[in-house]
């Protein structure tokens, strides 16, 4: 099944394939590690996810290039502020990037590229764009690209540039230049600021000159993806289109992927408003991991977001249907045989889901057929007209919604300990929502031996005994519930 993807360049839906046959290569712009990544950041790595995951799921092998930019403005403006080094000042917020990225169950790219180790190819494209006359150098030292060099520049974003006058900001930076419109490839040392001794001279890289020399280092001069936000369409893409293809003459990239903003409650994310919130404070509010996942993929990455926390109750109940289900099939007692009519639903909502999902990533329409499925079963199993042979066609598709989605199986406990300890030792305790730590105190072990010691008393007619586990459990945000295929039981 081929992935059909809207194409920014094209504008219209392309068909993603490898363009060698091998491997789709494709490159993902990543963090600028100055702060805590906040949950627009986290929705497009989110829907770069679920795209490497469909891919690898229709059997596409996928070579994953992200950046991490470890040097820029707002890095050595805070690293200054802080007294230290962008050495120093960068790791800890690298490091809590990956911890919240494992928090999201979101894979790791094959090649991760960090910009400082990155200079010297940095150095040599602004080199060969100097040869081809797309590069000049200021009176300061600083490097900039010419745009006139570039006709073609506008053609990602659809921008018509040419009635620009000298004067109008594109670029923001504080360096003299030829033309408003042409950016920085290379900024000249100031007093105090990192930078690093080349033959271009004593300075720092420009952040668009660092996602080309990477992408290319990696994936070629040309691949098949690149995504990001669409904040970064323009100037950011646009410019990494034409320092690239000025100098190689092939497309940068084939196809281009954006996801949209995300608004909070209806607006503009922002501290000023006071509803910004990173993945950590989420989860020191209380809400599960996996429930701040699926809200942020279950609207198309094309549509915009209204996060709200609603819409986390409403993926966190979701969430337990599906685990709730799952774990009904997999206790559950079915009498020998198999009904031909949920085999026909089985291979309906897998022919749906994954048909959604081939269609630009249609993620709100992958889930519905899931969830028809499911009650489907549920009204199947309460008549008993559900059998031994019908379990491994409804679990086969629940694994295929799983190897996308990614939250069934529940791995809520260690992100919410994670932050809770990050809260501790950061001073936020105050933030931490009542009864979390209570929740969060046992593990899964734990709980299935309380659980058994429960099943054990009530056999035993020791009911008091068992009332106390269960009340024990209920106060630690732990549900025991009692069916006739068995005891199962969940976290609030």
């Amino acid at each position: 099944m081929t992935l059909r993807l809207f194409n920014t360049l094209t504008g219209q839906l392309d068909d993603l394939v490898p363009s060698d046959g091998l491997a789709l290569r494709m490159y993902a712009c990543g963090p600028t590690v100055y702060d805590f990544g906040h949950i627009g950041n986290f929705r497009t790595f989110l829907q770069v996810d679920v795209l490497r995951r469909f891919l690898k799921l229709t059997g596409v092998n996928v070579l994953h290039v992200m950046n991490i930019t470890d040097v820029d403005d707002k890095i050595i403006r805070n690293a200054a502020a802080a007294g230290i080094p962008i050495s120093e000042y960068t790791p800890r917020f690298i490091d809590a990037f990956f911890e919240d990225l494992e928090s999201l169950r979101v894979e790791r790219p094959e090649q991760i590229a960090r910009a400082t180790d990155h200079i010297d190819r940095m150095v040599e494209l602004v080199q060969r764009l100097a040869a081809v006359g797309a590069a000049y150098k200021t009176e300061d030292g600083s490097w900039y690209f010419r745009l006139a060099a570039f006709p073609e520049y506008g053609k990602l974003s659809k921008k018509d540039l040419s009635g620009m006058e000298d004067g109008a900001r594109v670029d923001v930076d504080e360096y003299e230049k030829d033309s408003a419109r042409d950016f920085a490839l290379w900024k000249a040392v100031k007093p105090g600021e990192t930078s690093w001794d080349t033959p271009i001279g004593r300075g720092r890289p420009g952040w668009h000159i660092e996602c080309s020399a990477m992408a290319m280092e990696y994936l070629g001069e040309s691949f098949d993806l690149h995504a990001g936000g669409e904040d970064l369409m323009f100037p950011h893409h646009e410019n990494e289109i034409a320092q690239s293809e000025s100098v190689t003459h092939k497309p940068f990239a084939r196809h281009w992927m954006h996801v949209r903003f995300l608004l909070v409650d209806g607006r503009k994310m922002s501290k000023s408003e006071g509803n910004f919130y990173t993945l950590r404070d989420l989860l020191l509010k209380g809400y599960k991991a996996s429930a701040i996942r699926m809200a942020l993929i279950s609207v198309p990455y094309r549509h915009q977001l209204n996060f709200t926390f609603d819409g986390l109750t409403e993926a966190t109940n979701a969430i337990e249907r599906l685990r709730t289900f799952h774990q009904r099939l997999l206790q559950g007692n079915f009498a020998a045989g198999a009904n031909p009519a949920l085999r026909a639903a089985a291979e309906k909502a897998q022919a749906d889901y994954m048909a959604a999902l081939a269609n630009d990533l249609n993620t709100a329409e992958a889930r519905a057929p899931i969830f028809d499925l499911i009650r489907t079963s549920n009204t199947a199993i309460d008549q008993s007209q559900f059998f031994a042979g019908d379990r491994d066609a409804i679990l086969a598709v629940l694994a295929s919604f799983d190897a996308v989605f990614d939250v069934i199986e529940d791995r809520d406990a260690e992100p919410t300990r994670r932050a809770v300890e990050w809260a501790e030792k950061a001073g936020r305790v105050a933030d931490i929502a009542p009864g979390l730590l209570a929740r969060e105190s046992l593990n899964d072990e734990a709980i299935d031996a309380l659980v058994a010691e429960r099943t054990l008393a009530k056999k035993q007619r020791n009911f008091a005994r068992a009332d106390q586990i269960r009340n024990e459990l209920a106060e630690k945000g732990i549900l025991i519930e009692d069916s006739k295929d068995g005891v199962r039981w969940k976290r609030k």
